[in-house]
């Protein structure tokens, strides 16, 4: 229901009030057809580092910047001056062959020769008439080309032919004539804006001085915000500060890096304290168990002293799972373990149950995690599969980003809709699909704690034996 729904009765009244009022909170669509496809395509294109997008933001507006200067730069000077240029080198043509058209001269022309040569800069060629050459192939880049011939139509308007592509120096235009074909080969830069390659140059040149010193720059200044995310990554995954971790880099930084360091050291201490009043109760709550089992030790031997032990050795249980859960694996270092030791032990028990289990592992056995608790951390996944399936298959995947570990069986499963359920603490399947049967249900509680102290998760799902699937992912 939107809020123009919920306030209706109140605008039944209104009739086009309302509509407008709709019109106006309906969200535009400002991408439609192809185009709504272009905002996701860019997201998935863009990098996502902060160092690469700061970059972008500077590099963008740079060659923008530069781009409308080129283009300003060509319209404004290179074209115009290009232009004058040409209409220069066709003026002294156009009085050449005036000059030819209105005074006799000798067959071998050699006074046009001779003037154009030295006052007009041109080599003027004066030959029997013949057909004009084909069309020359049209450069890439044909400003002097386009230029040149609309001077030409324009002073002339000949028959003519022009090669801007041929000598790099050189531009040869040839004119048909009544009676001659005029071959005249003027120099390149006396018809173009030759020069403008420097100004170029200078521009790209001054780009990439300004990016190198923005890449630099930027380094210095990203470099803390990674070292702050690897610490805060690392302390998430309970392992020690780094040793090259200090406050440096911009205010803002060095403020989120002392609030770091200082809730880092509370969070230190919390758990310092609530391991040391847990290890207290713990040693407290054990000695009155003691005393229960030494008390019920002295009984005489009946039905009333087996039920008495069962309860006692049940209080047990749920006391050290209660402790476990509140105590959790926080305090434990970071080490080595063997996956494939693991897997064998498992394999082992699984053997003494009745039960099959098969192993796989993909890539590097040797993970850095905390041991004791990551162990423990397989072996409820595994316990609990292979109380509810005869088949279980456990699989494991390394590379240099991710871990994963999958748990699967042919037993019973969990429905979707509990599959979150299950790992709230004290919560027991009617099913009797948990790992702590007769327990207390803290076991898959204690199992994602311990993905999650790790910076990764367990998720459940249907598996291909038929029965649950636990995934634990947690970064390598």
């Amino acid at each position: 229901m939107t809020l123009l729904d919920r306030f209706r009765p109140g605008l039944s009244g209104v009739g086009s009030a309302t509509e407008t009022l709709r019109a106006a909170l309906r969200r535009p669509r400002l991408f439609r057809g192809p185009l709504r496809h272009v905002p996701r395509f860019i997201s998935r294109n863009t990098p996502k580092g902060l160092y690469a997008r700061s970059l972008i933001i500077i590099i963008a507006p740079m060659v923008l910047l530069q781009s409308v200067v080129a283009f300003v730069f060509m319209e404004r000077h290179w074209q115009t001056v290009t232009q004058r240029l040409s209409a220069a080198v066709v003026q002294d043509i156009a009085a050449v062959i005036d000059v030819l058209d209105t005074y006799p001269q000798d067959d071998e022309f050699l006074e046009i020769n001779r003037i154009s040569r030295e006052r007009l800069g041109l080599n003027v060629l004066v030959l029997p008439p013949e057909p004009l050459p084909a069309p020359a192939s049209k450069p890439f880049f044909n400003i002097l080309d386009g230029i040149l011939s609309d001077e030409i139509r324009r002073q002339i308007n000949r028959p003519f032919w022009i090669d801007t592509v041929g000598e790099s120096r050189i531009v040869e235009i040839r004119i048909q004539l009544d009676k001659h074909m005029l071959r005249v080969f003027a120099p390149r830069n006396s018809a173009y804006a030759s020069n403008t390659h420097i100004f170029l140059l200078w521009m790209v040149g001054t780009s990439l001085v300004l990016l190198l010193i923005a890449i630099l720059f930027l380094r210095n200044q990203i470099r803390p915000i990674q070292k702050l995310a690897q610490a805060a990554e690392g302390f998430g995954r309970g392992q020690p500060m780094p040793s090259d971790f200090r406050v440096r880099g911009a205010s803002e930084v060095r403020r989120a890096s002392l609030a770091f360091i200082q809730m880092r050291d509370r969070i230190e201490r919390q758990l310092e304290q609530r391991t040391q009043m847990l290890n207290g109760v713990s040693h407290d709550l054990r000695t009155v168990l003691t005393r229960f089992r030494l008390q019920v030790a002295l009984l005489e031997e009946g039905e009333d002293r087996r039920e008495l032990e069962q309860d006692v050795d049940e209080m047990g249980r749920m006391l050290e799972g209660y402790l476990d859960f509140a105590k959790g694996e926080a305090g434990e270092d970071v080490g080595e373990f063997d996956l494939e030791r693991a897997f064998l032990k498992f394999e082992g028990e699984a053997a003494l149950k009745g039960r099959t289990i098969a192993t796989e592992i993909d890539g590097d056995p040797m993970v850095t995690v905390r041991p004791d608790s990551f162990l423990r951390l397989i072996h409820n996944l595994v316990a609990n599969a292979l109380r509810h399936g005869e088949h279980v298959r456990l699989t494991a995947r390394h590379d240099d980003r991710w871990l994963t570990v999958a748990v699967e069986d042919d037993g019973p499963g969990i429905r979707p809709d509990q599959r979150e359920d299950v790992f709230k603490p004290f919560v027991r399947l009617d099913e009797a699909r948990n790992i702590d049967a007769g327990g207390t249900g803290l076991g898959l509680a204690i199992s994602r704690d311990i993905a999650r102290s790790h910076g990764g998760d367990i998720l459940l799902s249907e598996s291909e034996l038929g029965g649950l699937k636990a995934l634990i992912r947690i970064p390598a």
